[in-house]
């Protein structure tokens, strides 16, 4: 079911307006859990935003993919400097409204429609509430300002397809890094192409994952040709070369696996037990062939074929956690 969201996004408006995309730590300053930012998460690809800042809403967007864990756009610069430098990144493909909506105008309609908490607005004098970044409102709300403004819909439900795909963004953000490592002074030349090596699975940290690993986690294929060494802690996310490096960061999967890992769609818990997505369509998981673990908690009763668990060490299971955490869609 599509969902309706609203951004007050005045601080970053420009930048992710432009660069289409909206950008979120992943917790508050004190480490606590943000419902705004947790918001980031919980949005599907389909649902719509309404874009505000400077007292209008100029913007409507559609999202394109599922968040995923990134680093904060280079782009902001010095805005939120306060803001911890991994955050959430859902990538929306955003149309202009034409004429832009002043929800103060609005308010007889808008008010009494304002949800009672995490409300976007302050519903007496339609003043963004400060704090608030990605908050849900009803399909109310949303038809009301459709109803006064006009969009191309051709646009909105079709563009930004290819541009905003998970690959695509995942490439981006990761070609900056790279770039970010080729100019690191304090890397000696070794280190910097190994390490520049292991964004795509090869070189020091295939070697090193090998010697852990031996077969596909999930169907048990060990013919090397046909094994990704897939990080578990994406690449972009690490903080050192030692991770970007670490045998036990990585697995070794066939390409679906990788494929499904990498986006978010399955984990796995300690023991080894596969985790499947409740956001992935159980039937895709099916006719993916995934082991019993991961498809019977989504209410099937028989697996189309047998999967073995088998436990992580310890130096895995803490690149696991991250990854349950921070990659793994819930």
């Amino acid at each position: 079911m599509r969902q309706f969201w609203w951004v007050n996004h005045k601080q970053t408006f420009n930048q992710e307006i432009e660069h289409q995309y909206l950008w979120s730590p992943k917790t508050s300053a004190n480490g606590a859990r943000n419902r705004f930012y947790d918001n980031m998460r919980a949005a599907n690809p389909g649902d719509l935003v309404l874009s505000y800042a400077h007292q209008l809403i100029r913007y409507l967007g559609r999202v394109a993919d599922f968040a995923f864990t990134a680093p904060k756009p280079s782009e902001f610069g010095s805005t939120g400097s306060y803001w911890n430098n991994e955050g959430w990144l859902l990538p929306v493909f955003w149309t202009r409204l034409d004429p832009p909506i002043r929800p103060r105008d609005l308010l007889p309609l808008i008010g009494p429609l304002l949800p009672e908490k995490y409300s976007p607005l302050q519903p007496e004098t339609g003043n963004g509430n400060q704090g608030v970044y990605l908050a849900a409102i009803p399909r109310e709300i949303y038809d009301v300002v459709r109803a006064h403004t006009h969009v191309d819909d051709v646009r909105l439900e079709t563009g930004g397809a290819n541009r905003l795909s998970f690959g695509t963004v995942k490439d981006e953000l990761d070609d900056r890094v790279e770039a970010t490592l080729r100019a690191d002074l304090t890397l000696d030349d070794t280190t910097r192409t190994a390490t520049i090596q292991a964004r795509r699975g090869q070189g020091t940290f295939r070697s090193n994952v090998e010697k852990i690993e031996k077969s596909c986690r999930l169907t048990g294929i060990t013919n090397s040709a046909l094994l990704i060494a897939s990080h578990i802690m994406p690449w972009r996310s690490c903080e050192t070369a030692a991770q970007r490096l670490d045998g036990a960061n990585g697995l070794l999967l066939t390409p679906d696996a990788d494929l499904l890992f990498d986006r978010g769609f399955i984990s796995f818990e300690d023991s080894g037990d596969v985790r499947g997505s409740p956001r992935f369509a159980p039937d895709d998981l099916r006719r993916l062939g995934l082991g019993e673990h991961a498809w019977k908690q989504l209410g099937f009763s028989e697996a189309p074929m047998p999967w073995l668990a088998q436990g992580f060490s310890d130096g895995q299971r803490g690149y696991l956690s991250y990854h349950r955490k921070a990659v793994y869609i819930t």
